[in-house]
């Protein structure tokens, strides 16, 4: 081996094994690669100079089992794709079977259904932020996160039963309404949620380490993230203004007074401070939207548990924390579809992170993976 070694030396004329690339496996591995993301990454020292995701293994087939349930059995499958914003998913595939069905919703239950997606976008973007900030060495920014995901998580177990995958949305309503003093325990929540956020902007983006390990890394320009297909944060964070609560309004989002939060570098520092003032916004459309519920049933009367809607297709989207969250569902006329495909908004994302890793180091690739929040249930499917 030495003399190999010495060899190339010789006739290249400078030490190779300087300049050698080195392939590293990164994950599966959960949550360090936030969800069992594997990526094969090709070094030169410590500079990145190729990462490949490699996807699939929280493959279900969850798409294709869509085509042996009825439509409401089909709920709590959406559940398992986004497991940390399951109301969201819940939510789009609703909406594809109500336009698919012409089903009219009461007008309490798309309040409760703005309520529970909002408070999702706040618990998934403190999951988001706080593992962000681990992959830092930020454990103090984990904690106060995971702590204000829990508050939200006990009010969803008080309104549903559960404290991941909800089964809360139904096609033609939602499943319960909000018990006695719920809404009164859910504005204490964005009253404490408000100070909460201004203390974690201090500790962890008012960090110089933090600003040292974010600022700069993982710059996506606006024009990358409009071609690549990007959404949510990820888009908005590059300054790209497009929010589809604001810019093609659904449900009763067009009553609600809110900003839509954007940054300017396009950083892994902008994308996650994008998601820290849209709590602050969402914190606002709770409040109006618990105001503004009018009494009145949450169901549609009548509504057969076995729905047969007319056959054609229909396809519709909302925004989730991670981005445009779109359901296509065709339908011959049964009381099963005859095909669902989602529209992942973590899966256009990820698809990013070779670009915007290569040239970084091994330690800036985690930090750029986690600022593109991928949730792997979703993107696999």
């Amino acid at each position: 081996m030495t003399m190999e070694v010495e060899s190339r030396r010789e006739v290249s004329g400078e030490d190779d094994l300087a300049r050698q690339e080195l392939v590293v496996n990164v994950g599966p591995s959960h949550p360090s690669t936030h969800g069992v993301c594997r990526v094969i990454v090709h070094v030169d020292g410590e500079v990145v100079t190729k990462a490949e995701p490699v996807i699939g293994y929280l493959h279900r087939g969850i798409e294709k089992m869509c085509e042996n349930r009825t439509y409401l059995q089909v709920v709590p499958l959406t559940d398992r794709l986004d497991y940390v914003g399951s109301m969201y998913a819940n939510w789009a595939y609703c909406r594809a079977v109500e336009r698919l069905a012409s089903i009219r919703v009461p007008e309490r239950a798309e309040y409760l259904r703005v309520i529970v997606c909002e408070m999702q976008r706040i618990a998934s973007h403190m999951m988001a932020l706080g593992s962000s900030a681990a992959d830092t060495g930020a454990a103090s920014m984990f904690i106060y996160a995971f702590d204000e995901r829990e508050r939200i998580v006990e009010l969803f177990e008080e309104l549903c039963g559960a404290r991941l995958t909800y089964n809360y949305v139904r096609p033609g309503g939602v499943s319960f309404d909000a018990p006695e003093g719920w809404t009164d325990r859910l504005k204490d929540f964005t009253n404490n949620h408000r100070t909460a956020l201004s203390e974690m902007d201090r500790l962890f983006f008012g960090n110089v380490i933090a600003r040292g390990r974010m600022k700069g890394i993982g710059v996506l320009s606006a024009e990358d993230a409009v071609s690549w297909g990007a959404s949510g944060p990820v888009a908005r964070g590059s300054g790209v203004n497009w929010d589809l609560r604001k810019h093609d309004s659904y449900s009763v989002y067009p009553r609600f007074d809110f900003d839509v939060p954007t940054g300017s570098n396009g950083d892994a520092y902008d994308r996650g401070r994008c998601r820290l003032f849209e709590c602050y916004e969402s914190c606002r459309i709770i409040e109006q939207a618990a105001a503004q519920m009018p009494e009145g049933p949450v169901k549609t009367d009548g509504l057969s548990r076995l729905i047969s809607p007319r056959p054609g297709d229909a396809y519709d989207h909302i925004e989730s924390a991670r981005g445009s969250l779109g359901v296509y569902v065709v339908s011959e006329g049964g009381p099963r579809p005859y095909r669902v495909k989602f529209r992942s908004p973590a899966f256009c994302n990820l698809a990013l992170l070779p670009m915007l890793a290569e040239g970084h180091t091994l330690s800036d690739l985690v930090v750029v993976l986690g600022s593109l929040d991928p949730v792997f249930g979703e993107v696999d499917r």
